[in-house]
């Protein structure tokens, strides 16, 4: 795991490679140049409890394979119970949504997410202001 939303995945076929988690955005703590953000140690700490090492996943994908950076994106549910990762890190105020066209498969389900989230006050949204949590809202 690098942080919040972006993981590393391992294939049972042999290989790795570095994963994109679509629809969802943390709070920054390895940007080149960026402080870490509110709430981004607590996303990060999350997500690698959630995806443990040797965890075992169902990845999809969504309209484009990768971003710019080369970064696979996914969404992740988890083999042994099928919690859906990205939306687990919203429901619970660890992240963010992002959408972005044209990879909008879960994007109501992750905004509604975001919106309980929110009024709940659960993670950062009840830690942190807007600004400092990366983003303006859900």
């Amino acid at each position: 795991m690098v942080d919040g939303d972006t993981i590393d995945l391992a294939f049972a076929a042999g290989g790795s490679e570095r994963g994109r988690l679509l629809g969802i955005d943390t709070p920054e703590t390895v940007k080149p140049n960026t402080p870490v953000q509110c709430f981004g140690p607590e996303a990060s700490a999350r997500t690698k409890e959630l995806l443990a090492p040797g965890t075992r996943v169902l990845v999809q994908r969504d309209s484009e394979a990768r971003d710019r950076y080369g970064r696979l994106l996914v969404y992740v549910w988890r083999a042994e119970d099928g919690l859906f990762v990205n939306r687990s890190l919203v429901v619970d105020g660890f992240a963010r949504t992002l959408s972005i066209a044209p990879n909008t498969s879960h994007r109501a389900d992750l905004a509604a997410a975001s919106s309980a989230a929110a009024a709940a006050h659960r993670g950062l949204w009840g830690s942190c202001a807007a600004s400092d949590a990366g983003g303006a809202g859900p």
